[in-house]
């Protein structure tokens, strides 16, 4: 095994957000820097506010992806402060136009979450524009504040570029955690169950982990997929590949959990599940330091994780002794595919199931296409309406602080409301709390150095500040709005020294502009029960896509199957997040909690038995006459599938007898004879379907 030296080890361990961090603030410190010595202190103020903004959207990602969004933030915060400068001597104009401003750097969001960083730029840009003292109006300023975006997005690219190699093993490092957080979040789950009162916490934490697992996931791909060509590279992908499925076998783990029953024979069936579960997930963690630290795992024979299943003793004609080798084929496949991912780690050669070719379907769009604006052009679409709501909050917010008596300031208020006024009430709420306290925080920081440090102290801390705000923006809100407290305060005052810090203004400014978006939050609101028609529509969609291609053995595009079941997860993970936003809206429009859990809980269900039946499809592959007894199975099931998971269909009414016959289980185990397992869960998929369309229906008030 490579030895990893221990100086090098601190650095291995920084995340990719904390790398992100540092790659920003040392950017803008050359940069800030080279413009000093060049141009002297006054004009590097404004180049750093050209590079501050085109920052923003300067994330961990691959070259193409920097380059498109550091590219329009740049173009976007430039002609902003461009627009702030044409307006200056004109206040009421100007209140106007940054209604615009906010307008179109919102309908940005209409290309979805890449847009979420740049369409803050031209905010920030409008900021730091008003906050330009008359020393550097004009032409000149915009100059310089354009050369700071346009040397900030040459940086981006630069470092963006040296840094691929890393943030490529961060991300596969990170959905191997995330896969073994969820596999210990299912253990919690499976471990509660059947017990009384159970707490409903492991279960949220699943859906949680279920959620931060497909992000990840994502990430990941969108590096590796996009990798230069090489043993390493494939490898990766390899990895990758095995902890998706790993991810679809572990949603089996939770079917026919329910026949174990509640005595202490079916508790110690579940804990000892569950304690196999746990020693994948510790694999799994070491498995990702490997990867981390660039280290080879040594060869860890060890007990099969499926081995205490066996030594359970369950009589052999108690119903469950029946259940108990399908779960042990379950936890063997489970380890045998985290033991064939240590051997990747060891050096054994990927065997990838796609080509590099087809890989790049599964990687995010990127871009900006015209074709995805004009879907948002109407009076329902989230995104207008959250861009008219921006508008009129900057504005009033605007005009407003020309009204105030400490007014002199008034970009502060403008900055206040668009940092906590978000798409969604909850978003807001959260933002709101966060920046109050961030702010207040901030402010108290800033004081005190204002006594105590030298220029060049609190230019360091600007940085450093900087680099904070950037990297925990995600993570932990109230220590970013500290952090960019402290840098909006120095920031500003370092283009414009003569106007102080004015830290009491600044509070009241924030608490002021908290006020006005929580208020403007219920201006042309977006409530989750507007598209929730849409949602459950699209969970029964691509699970029915989904369900399609895996009926399909053999015959199907294992590429397109792959896609119809990232759809799936995506479109339940959508609808599981858009139940958590609306716990927080007015009570009178929120989601129909129950149904729509229902909705979830059915679904997830249903994607579990699709799991099972392709690893019986498989099973069953190798033997000559399987075809003549599963097809007309499986050509059955689809049609079921078809009308049951169309919405328009008659609904199906339950029928608990069919439901009774179907938690029979096969006499034969499924090594013998798989086809009898393959028809019981066949029939608990259409099932699942029913329930699927009676709760969809429910929700939807039908």
């Amino acid at each position: 095994m490579p030895h990893v030296s221990p100086r090098l080890k601190p650095w291995l361990r920084l995340p990719a957000f904390a790398i992100n961090g540092i790659e920003v603030a040392l950017g803008i410190a050359l940069i800030q820097l080279a413009a000093a010595t060049l141009a002297g202190p006054q004009a590097a103020a404004l180049v750093v506010s050209g590079a501050v903004c085109a920052s923003i959207a300067h994330l961990a990602n691959t070259p193409v992806r920097t380059w498109h969004r550091v590219g329009a933030a740049a173009l976007l915060s430039v002609l902003a402060a461009l627009v702030v400068e044409l307006l200056r001597a004109q206040p009421l104009a100007l209140g106007l136009a940054i209604g615009a401003i906010a307008f179109v750097a919102m309908m940005t969001l209409a290309w979805g979450a890449r847009a979420g960083a740049v369409s803050f730029a031209p905010l920030l840009a409008t900021v730091f524009a008003m906050a330009v003292p008359p020393s550097a109006h004009g032409a000149q300023g915009a100059a310089w504040i354009a050369g700071g975006a346009a040397a900030y997005l040459g940086w981006a690219l630069v470092s963006g570029a040296a840094c691929q190699p890393r943030y490529r093993t961060l991300a596969l490092v990170e959905a191997l955690g995330a896969t073994a957080e969820l596999f210990r979040s299912r253990a919690d789950v499976l471990g509660s169950a059947g017990s009384e009162g159970t707490p409903a916490t492991p279960l949220r934490a699943w859906i949680r982990d279920e959620a931060r697992l497909a992000e990840r996931l994502q990430i990941a791909r969108d590096f590796l997929f996009a990798a230069p060509p090489g043993a390493r590279g494939e490898r990766d992908i390899g990895v990758l590949l095995r902890a998706i499925d790993l991810r679809d076998v572990l949603l089996a783990s939770r079917l026919d959990a329910d026949l174990l029953g509640s005595d202490a024979t079916g508790q110690a069936i579940r804990q000892t599940v569950a304690g196999a579960l746990r020693t994948i997930a510790e694999r799994l963690d070491a498995a990702a330091e490997h990867v981390r630290d660039g280290t080879r795992p040594a060869d860890r024979a060890g007990e099969p994780a499926h081995a205490a299943l066996e030594r359970l003793g369950v009589p052999a004609d108690e119903p469950r002794a029946r259940l108990l080798p399908s779960l042990r084929d379950r936890v063997r496949r489970l380890d045998e595919d985290a033991r064939a991912l240590d051997r990747l780690l060891q050096g054994e050669p990927a065997r990838l199931p796609l080509t590099r070719e087809q890989l790049q379907a599964f990687v995010a769009p990127e871009g900006w296409p015209l074709a995805a604006l004009p879907p948002h052009l109407t009076g329902t679409s989230p995104v207008l309406r959250h861009a008219v709501r921006m508008a009129l909050a900057l504005a009033t917010a605007y005009y407003l602080a020309l009204l105030l008596p400490w007014g002199a300031h008034p970009y502060w208020l403008v900055l206040g409301v668009a940092v906590v006024l978000r798409g969604k009430l909850g978003e807001t709420l959260a933002r709101r709390n966060a920046r109050v306290a961030g702010t207040i925080l901030g402010c108290l920081v800033v004081v005190v150095l204002s006594h105590v440090a030298t220029p060049a102290a609190l230019n360091g801390v600007f940085i450093v500040a900087l680099g904070t705000a950037h990297a925990f923006v995600m993570r932990l809100y109230w220590l970013t709005a500290t952090a960019a407290s402290v840098m909006a305060l120095l920031q500003a005052h370092a283009v414009d020294p003569g106007s102080g810090f004015a830290i009491g203004e600044r509070v009241a400014d924030t608490l002021l502009g908290a006020l006005l978006a929580w208020s403007f939050s219920y201006v042309l609101p977006s409530w989750e029960r507007r598209s929730v028609r849409e949602s459950v529509g699209r969970v029964l969609r691509d699970l029915l896509s989904y369900a399609t291609h895996s009926l399909q053995p053999g015959r199907g595009d294992p590429v397109e199957e792959r896609l119809a079941r990232r759809r799936a997860y995506d479109s339940l993970s959508a609808l599981a997040a858009a139940l958590q936003r609306s716990r927080v809206e007015p009570r009178g429009v929120r989601l129909p909690s129950r149904e729509i859990a229902t909705v979830l809980d059915h679904g997830e269900r249903l994607m579990a038995h699709l799991s099972m039946v392709r690893m019986t499809l498989a099973r069953l592959k190798d033997e000559r006459d399987s075809a003549g007894r599963v097809d007309p199975l499986l050509a059955g099931a689809s049609g079921e599938l078809a009308r049951r998971l169309d919405l328009r269909a008659p609904p199906v009414e339950p029928q608990p007898a069919r439901s009774a016959d179907l938690a029979l289980l096969p006499e034969r185990p499924a090594a013998d004879d798989p086809t009898p397992w393959l028809e019981r869960r066949l029939g608990l998929l259409i099932d699942e379907a029913a329930q699927i369309q009676r709760a969809a229906r429910s929700a939807l008030g039908r």
